[in-house]
């Protein structure tokens, strides 16, 4: 795996609604749990989440639309290869206040 550097930023208003809204799923929170360790394909992810793999793919898209996944290509020792997801996000912090909700993430770049 390639060295990443950190981007702290701060999130809009909707990217708040995405991410919190996609965290509310169970699936989508196991998924993120184990590709934080490194990348997983969506056959490892639906034997970890005890879902149907329709139920994992639907996750993983919102996953990837929100910016908390990405898409890699895992290379396996035999030289096949295969699509894998990694999250991109380490950490996390909501904020609520007078003002709203603030969401801080720290994300690894692609």
């Amino acid at each position: 795996m390639s060295t990443q550097t950190s981007d702290t930023r701060t999130e809009t208003e909707t990217d708040h609604e995405v991410k919190l809204d996609v965290l509310g799923d169970e699936c989508a929170r196991t998924i993120l749990v184990a590709t934080s360790g490194g990348p997983k394909t969506a056959k490892e992810l639906t034997s970890r989440t005890e879902s149907s793999s329709a139920t994992v793919y639907r996750r993983i898209n919102n996953l990837l639309d929100s910016g908390l996944l990405a898409e890699c290509v895992r290379f396996d020792e035999d030289g096949s290869h295969t699509t894998a997801y990694e999250a991109t996000t380490t950490t996390l912090c909501v904020e609520i206040g007078a003002d709203g909700i603030d969401i801080t993430t720290t994300q690894e770049d692609p």
